[in-house]
């Protein structure tokens, strides 16, 4: 009866930080951490993890490439607090001190299947100039005490930025048992891949939050 009745959903997301533009900088790495509402709870997979250190290379685009991969899986009761990805790229300065070049997020895609993201990144900018050549001086950027802020939205609208860079990360994602529980947006295709056996959807398309 339980697997006819679920009483969760569960999320899959696999993929990988694909990589990043930013003109200015080189030798960058990123840090990634997942955030979701109280609702929510790993299963399995890795909540965050840091990339290795990436260069320019000589290639025409000046990309930086990590292809750094992802791998979590979610359960819920509530599509409420759908899970988002922190992205934080850092570097060293002029003085060989690694500070933040860039932080951003996204939420994970909601339709099942292959998705990209490009991600805008920024950086919090010091309110006075003052300020502005003390921590160039000094070698200390502003930046957040824990990255997760940049998902919550609380108190960013005090907070000063300055965009800079992108991030482009790609998705596949897959969920289980969210049609069960009533979580559909359109009706049912016989295209839609979709296994009876397993309950696993790559086409399921989950409630919009």
């Amino acid at each position: 009866m339980a697997a006819t009745n679920p009483s969760v959903f569960l999320l899959t997301v696999n993929g990988q930080i694909e990589g990043a533009t930013f003109p200015e900088y080189d030798n960058l790495y990123c840090k990634y951490c997942f955030v979701y509402g109280h609702d929510w709870a790993p299963t399995s997979g890795l909540e965050e993890g840091i990339t290795q250190i990436t260069c320019k290379g000589s290639q025409s685009s000046h990309r930086l490439i990590w292809n750094f991969p992802l791998e979590t899986t979610f359960k819920s009761t509530n599509p409420s607090g759908w899970p988002q990805l922190v992205v934080s790229v850092y570097g060293p300065d002029v003085f060989g001190n690694d500070v933040v070049r860039g932080y951003g997020a996204t939420h994970i895609p909601f339709a099942p299947g292959q998705h990209t993201r490009t991600i805008p990144m920024f950086v919090p900018e010091p309110t006075w100039k003052l300020q502005k050549f003390t921590s160039w001086l000094l070698g200390r950027r502003p930046e957040y005490t824990d990255p997760k802020v940049v998902a919550q939205g609380e108190g960013r609208e005090v907070t000063r930025v300055r965009s800079q860079g992108f991030v482009t990360v790609s998705f596949h994602i897959m969920t289980k048992d969210m049609k069960k529980l009533g979580y559909d947006t359109g009706p049912s295709s016989p295209t839609h891949a979709h296994s009876a056996t397993s309950g696993w959807s790559t086409e399921e398309q989950p409630y919009k939050v």
